[in-house]
């Protein structure tokens, strides 16, 4: 019996539901694919019609030209790593422009292509045409080396991004702290160019600029670099009250691939294993560095409540013996953190083996405020089959760092 027209029910999906739509003028299909050749032969099979004829021969783009196109191509990931490094090899000097090199950068970045020669490539560049680059080109360039992080073997490149930076600094302020950004990530901060962006001069001019606040991010992460990685540094810091979250929610990338993280059914494990009040989800502590799940733990191992008032560690973190006397004063029974990272497939470079450098920061900084950090790896957590398996692997992981709940736990 035929279902009446707008009555809900269940029905076959159509061949195009869930396909990306085409833009003005595209097929949602490519035209060499292997479905609209079969279709096309197919027609002039029932039809009679002559022969498709072979497409023009299109002009072989090497060199600069090729690189060009590739990277500009709707579909560059079709292009292999190797065929760019040829095309690259083959290009001639006058060739390889500021734009053709951004391309390339870009597209290492957006794609966490981690390529040795690629990125070797882009030093040299940006070395050889230190003169003729702005700011602005140099923390596009610059970017795919602190994402990737990667640290180049090109020995001039660390003195030619400060030599920029001290000649552009007060150019472009946004542009700046973009490159700055891409040193912190690489441990690399130069401290002249510390001095100059926490001077008051280069703070009040960004305060009354439109990209002000996204400034004061950078700055406030620069500031908590200098904080824990950087004892020797004595110039000047940026002033508490200009401070701002670093990161006050999860990145952008987690946000839009929720539906493909590990996180829900790792919380519900937490849940059934520990207690929901015995662990906190998303927890911003700070500076702003948004944890996936924190822990509360006794000097003895046990697994504690999570207090809403004061769940996080003090920051900064209390080094010297005169603030950590204070602090055993007024704690009788100071809990340690631990901090279950979610290591996803796309936290990685493409390789899957480097953390990409916003998370290798994150993991650093959040080890140095004296966070205990517990990795898990997103091979081991797609090996798990079912919740019960999930339970089993995270009950293994915390009991291997000495961890007790339940009864026995207290």
């Amino acid at each position: 019996m035929r279902r009446p027209w707008g009555e809900p029910g269940t029905r076959a999906p159509r061949p195009t539901e869930g396909a990306t739509c085409a833009g003005p003028g595209e097929s949602c299909f490519p035209s060499d694919g292997p479905l609209v050749c079969a279709l096309e032969q197919e027609q002039r099979r029932r039809f009679h019609l002559p022969p498709k004829p072979p497409p023009p021969l299109q002009p072989v783009l090497r060199g600069g030209q090729g690189l060009e196109a590739a990277l500009s191509c709707p579909r560059f990931l079709r292009y292999p790593r190797q065929q760019l490094i040829s095309s690259l090899a083959e290009a001639r000097p006058e060739e390889l422009t500021p734009h053709v090199m951004v391309l390339l950068a870009q597209h290492l970045a957006r794609h966490r292509l981690r390529e040795p020669q690629l990125l070797e490539a882009i030093a040299h560049f940006l070395v050889v045409q230190e003169a003729q680059l702005n700011s602005k080109v140099v923390q596009k360039l610059v970017l795919p080396f602190g994402r990737l992080n990667y640290l180049p073997l090109e020995q001039q490149f660390m003195p030619c991004l400060e030599r920029i930076l001290a000649r552009e600094a007060g150019v472009a302020p946004l542009a700046t702290v973009n490159i700055l950004m891409s040193l912190c990530q690489l441990q690399c901060l130069p401290f002249r160019a510390l001095h100059f962006v926490f001077s008051p001069g280069f703070i009040n001019h960004v305060s009354g600029t439109p990209h002000a606040l996204i400034v004061r991010r950078y700055l406030s992460l620069l500031d908590t670099a200098v904080e824990l990685e950087l004892p020797g540094y004595r110039g000047p810091r940026l002033p508490r009250r200009q401070q701002v979250p670093i990161f006050p929610q999860p990145l952008i990338t987690d946000r839009a691939r929720c539906k493909y993280s590990h996180k829900d059914i790792v919380a519900e494990g937490l849940r059934q294993l520990l207690g929901e009040e015995k662990y906190r989800q998303d927890l911003t502590v700070p500076p702003g560095y948004c944890t996936d799940f924190l822990l509360c733990v006794s000097s003895s191992g046990a697994v504690l409540p999570v207090r809403t008032q004061d769940p996080f560690l003090p920051y900064p973190p209390r080094s010297c013996p005169q603030s950590r006397a204070a602090s055993n004063s007024t704690t009788h029974n100071p809990a340690q953190r631990v901090v279950l990272m979610l290591r996803e497939r796309w936290h990685f470079c493409r390789d899957g083996r480097v953390l990409l450098g916003s998370r290798a920061l994150r993991e650093r900084h959040l080890g140095l405020m004296g966070y205990q950090l517990l990795p898990l790896p997103f091979e081991e957590l797609e090996s798990q089959r079912g919740l019960p398996q999930l339970k089993s692997y995270l009950r293994q992981k915390l009991q291997a760092l000495g961890l007790r709940w339940g009864p026995e736990g207290g």
